[in-house]
C-alpha cells in the first residue's frame, strides 16, 4: 500500500489551516492536520522541501516505523514546526489504515471507553454582565462545562475575550490571530497589568457561581502571564469557587515552577497547549503537578505521539483535556476526538465551533449534542477535505496578539 502523492493544502476559510493529503495507490486518501497558527507558512516549507519527498513511495501501513523515520532520521528533533509536521503524516497515516480496515478510528484504538467526550466552551465578556450572557448562550447551545474569560477594568482588549477592541475591532470566536489596523500585517498589540487582573478575577467568579450555582464546571485560562507566586496565590484565591481547572497559570517552559504553585493551591492545574513532546511533560507528571494535558495531537506528534502521552500521564492519575479552539482544523478535532473516545483517562476536550466558511473546506461528520462530542462512526478520521473550495480562500497572513505591560516592555510574565 505505497503513498503515491502527498499534497500540502494551505487555505484560509476565516483563518489559516495547513493540511497534509496522503493518497495510496489503492485511491485512498488520508488526511493530517499540520496547522501552526501564525507560522503556517514555516511548517508548509518543512513537510513540501523536506517531509513529502521521503513519503512516495513509502509504505503507508509501516506508522510507528515512519514516526521514528521522521522524528529520529532529521537528526534536529521536536520543536513546533517538525512536531505539527510529523503529526500531520502520522494522523494522515492513521486515518488511512482505519479507512482500510472499515472502521472508526477509535475502534482501530481499542474501542470506546465512554458514550461521548464532554465538551468545554468559550464564555466571555468585556464585564461581567456581557461574560453572564455568553455563559447563558453557552448553556442554550447544550454545553455543560464553560471556559470563563473577562476583560479588565481599564483595558481596551484581553485575550481571550471574543468581543475586545484589538485588531480593528472585530470579533475573534473563529480567529485568534489578528491583523493590527493598516495594510502591513502586524500582531496587534494590547496592553497587560496581572496586578489589575488579580484584583479583578476573583469578583468575577463569585459572580458567576452566584448566577449558575456550584454545579456547572468552571475553567479559566491565565495564558501564561502570571510569576509562580502569582499564580500561587490566583489558584488560591479561586479554591471557594470550585474550578474544573485552572489552565496555564505560568510560563510552561519552567516546570519547576509547578512545584511552587501546587504547594500552595489545591485547584486543579492544567498545562501543555506550547507543549510538542512527552519530554516535556516528565517532571510535571513524575512528580504529578498538573491534573490534565493540555496538548494537541496537532501540535504534539499526532496520533502516535498523543496516544503515548496520554498513556504515560495515566500511570500518574492525569487526565486529558486536549487543545480544540479553531486554530485546530476539523481534521485535528476529529483526531482528537477518537483519541477521547479511546482512551481510559479522558477528562475534558475543548471545543470551539468551526466558522461556516471553514465547514465549506472540511466536511466533517462528528457531531455536538447534549453537551458531548462524538465521533462519527464513518471509517477513517470522518472528515474530507474539499480541494476546490480550499482553493477559494488563499492565504492570509496574520499573528497572534503581542501584550506589552504599562511600561511598554513586551510581557512574559
Amino acid at each position: 500500500m505505497q503513498i503515491v502523492s502527498a499534497e500540502v493544502v494551505v487555505t484560509s476559510p476565516g483563518r489559516n489551516f495547513v493540511t497534509l493529503r496522503l493518497t495510496t495507490e489503492d485511491g485512498v486518501v488520508g488526511l493530517g492536520d499540520a496547522t501552526l497558527n501564525g507560522r503556517e507558512l514555516a511548517v508548509r516549507s518543512y513537510l513540501d522541501d523536506h517531509v513529502v519527498p521521503l513519503l512516495l513511495g513509502r509504505d503507508a501501513s509501516r506508522i510507528e516505523d515512519t514516526w521514528q523515520y521522521l522524528y529520529r532520521g532529521a537528526y534536529w528533533r521536536r520543536g513546533p514546526v517538525t512536531m505539527a509536521a510529523v503529526a500531520a503524516v502520522d494522523t494522515a497515516l492513521w486515518d488511512i489504515k482505519a479507512q482500510c480496515a472499515g472502521m472508526p478510528l477509535y475502534q482501530l484504538l481499542g474501542g470506546a471507553c465512554r458514550t461521548g467526550a464532554l465538551a468545554y466552551g468559550h464564555a466571555s465578556g468585556r464585564d461581567v454582565p456581557e461574560l453572564l450572557d455568553s455563559v447563558r448562550a453557552h448553556l442554550e447551545q447544550g454545553y455543560r462545562a464553560v471556559r470563563v474569560q473577562t476583560g479588565i477594568p481599564g483595558f481596551d482588549s484581553v485575550y481571550g475575550v471574543a468581543s475586545s477592541a484589538a485588531g480593528g475591532g472585530e470579533r475573534y470566536d473563529y480567529e485568534p490571530a489578528r491583523r493590527a489596523a493598516g495594510s502591513a500585517p502586524r500582531p496587534a498589540v494590547e496592553t497587560w497589568d496581572t496586578r489589575a487582573y488579580l484584583r479583578h478575577l476573583p469578583a468575577v467568579f463569585e459572580a458567576v457561581r452566584a448566577e449558575f450555582g456550584p454545579e456547572l464546571p468552571l475553567l479559566h485560562d491565565g495564558h501564561h502571564r502570571m510569576t509562580p507566586v502569582q499564580a500561587a496565590r490566583l489558584g488560591k484565591d479561586l479554591e471557594p469557587y470550585d474550578l474544573f481547572w485552572l489552565e496555564d497559570a505560568t510560563p510552561a517552559e519552567d516546570q519547576a515552577a509547578l512545584r511552587l504553585i501546587r504547594q500552595h493551591t489545591t485547584t486543579p492545574l492544567a498545562i501543555g497547549e506550547v507543549f510538542n513532546s512527552v519530554h516535556d511533560y516528565t517532571t510535571l507528571l513524575s512528580e504529578r503537578l498538573i491534573d490534565y494535558v493540555r496538548s494537541a495531537v496537532t501540535h504534539a506528534g499526532g496520533v502516535t505521539a498523543m496516544r503515548k502521552l496520554l498513556d504515560l500521564a495515566a500511570v500518574y492519575g492525569v487526565r486529558s483535556g486536549m487543545h480544540g479552539p479553531t486554530d485546530i482544523s476539523p481534521v485535528g478535532m476529529a483526531a482528537a476526538l477518537h483519541l477521547d473516545l479511546a482512551v481510559h483517562n479522558f477528562g475534558i476536550q475543548e471545543f470551539m465551533r468551526h466558522s461556516e466558511q471553514t465547514l465549506e473546506v472540511f466536511r466533517t461528520s462528528y457531531r455536538f449534542e447534549d453537551g458531548l462530542l462524538h465521533p462519527s462512526d464513518t471509517p477513517g478520521l470522518g472528515v474530507e477535505l474539499d480541494v476546490e473550495a480550499a482553493r477559494r480562500f488563499p492565504y492570509r497572513q496574520a499573528y497572534l496578539p503581542v501584550s506589552r505591560l504599562r511600561d511598554g516592555t513586551v510581557h512574559d510574565w
